[in-house]
C-alpha cells in the first residue's frame, strides 16, 4: 500500500514573533529602569553611600551653607568656590572674630585679663592671659575658661569649611627657683592640650586640623625680671589659619612666623634664663 506524505508547512515562519516579543520586553524593562533612576530616594541613597563608607558625611541641604550658618543659593552654581570667593568669606569670619575679641576686652575685669587679637591675611591670632584659662601652676581648665571658649567655638564651628588649621600654644614664665625642664615643658604642653581638646570636643572640627604644642618659657614676649612682665608671658595662644590655595598659607603651623612678620617683641630667652636656671610657673 502506498503511503501518503503530507507536505510540511515549515513551522518556522512565526519564530520572528518570539524574538520581537523578547526585544519589546527588554525595552520595557530598560525604560522602567531609567524611570526608577530618574528620582532618587534620599534616605536609600544615603544608606547606599554609607554602606561603602560608614564615615561618609552627606549634606542634606538644598544649598550650601555660608560662613554665618545661613544658606546662600547663589553659591550653588559656583561650587567649588573660587579663591576670591573664599577670601571674601574669610574676611567676614575675621570680622566676627574681631567682634568677639572686642566684646571680651570690654568685659575683662582688668587689663591683665584682656585678650590680644591680631588679624592678618587669612589668619587670626588670639593671645589669652593664662589667668583666663588656668590657675597658678595648674593645667586644669577653669570653668571661666570653658565659658570663654564657648563664645568662640560657635564661630569656628559654623565656618569650619574655611579653616585650614587651628594651633594652640602654651607658654609659661620663669620663677625664681631651680629650673626643671620636664615640669616647664609638661605644664605648657598640658595647658595647650586642654584648650585644644575642649575645642575639639565641642566644635566638631576635624581633630586632624587642631594642633597643640608647648613652648614652655622659651618664647617670651616680655622680660622675666618683673612680675607684671611675667604675667604677660604666661599665656595661651590660638592661631586660626584659613584656606589659601594661592599662597599655600605660610602661617599654618608656624607661630614663630607670626612673631617675625608682625614684628612683635620677642626677647631672646637665653640671655637671662639659661645662665641662672629658673623654673616655670
Amino acid at each position: 500500500m502506498a503511503s501518503i506524505k503530507k507536505k510540511s508547512s515549515g513551522g518556522g515562519g512565526a519564530n520572528w514573533m518570539d524574538t520581537y516579543g523578547d526585544m519589546v520586553t527588554l525595552l520595557l524593562c530598560f525604560f522602567v529602569l531609567l524611570y526608577s533612576m530618574s528620582t532618587i530616594d534620599q534616605e536609600k541613597f544615603m544608606l547606599i553611600v554609607q554602606s561603602f563608607n560608614k564615615d561618609a558625611e552627606i549634606s542634606t541641604d538644598d544649598s550650601p551653607r555660608g560662613p554665618d550658618g545661613t544658606h546662600d543659593a547663589e553659591l550653588g552654581d559656583d561650587m567649588p568656590m573660587s579663591q576670591d570667593k573664599v577670601n571674601e568669606q574669610v574676611e567676614v569670619i575675621l570680622e566676627y572674630l574681631a567682634e568677639y575679641a572686642a566684646s571680651q576686652q570690654s568685659s575683662a575685669d582688668s587689663s591683665e585679663d584682656e585678650v590680644t587679637f591680631t588679624k592678618g591675611d587669612n589668619f587670626a591670632f588670639f593671645s589669652f592671659p593664662n589667668s583666663v584659662f588656668f590657675g597658678g601652676d595648674s593645667d586644669v581648665l577653669r570653668q571661666e575658661g570653658k565659658e570663654e571658649l564657648d563664645k568662640l567655638i560657635p564661630i569656628l564651628t559654623e565656618n569650619q569649611l574655611y579653616i585650614d588649621e587651628i594651633v594652640v600654644t602654651g607658654h609659661t614664665a620663669t620663677a625664681q627657683t631651680t629650673y626643671n625642664a620636664r615640669k616647664d615643658r609638661r605644664l605648657a604642653a598640658c595647658r595647650a592640650a586642654e584648650v585644644a581638646a575642649y575645642i575639639q570636643e565641642n566644635s566638631g572640627i576635624s581633630a586632624a586640623r587642631i594642633t597643640d604644642e608647648g613652648k614652655g618659657q622659651w618664647l617670651p614676649i616680655a622680660p622675666n625680671d618683673a612680675e607684671e612682665d611675667r604675667q604677660k608671658n604666661r599665656r595661651v595662644e590660638i592661631m586660626i589659619a584659613f584656606s589659601d590655595e594661592e599662597l599655600d598659607n605660610p602661617f599654618a603651623g608656624s607661630i614663630e612666623k607670626y612673631y617675625t612678620d608682625t614684628q612683635q617683641e620677642n626677647p631672646d630667652p637665653l640671655a637671662d634664663m639659661y645662665a641662672a636656671g629658673t623654673e616655670a610657673e
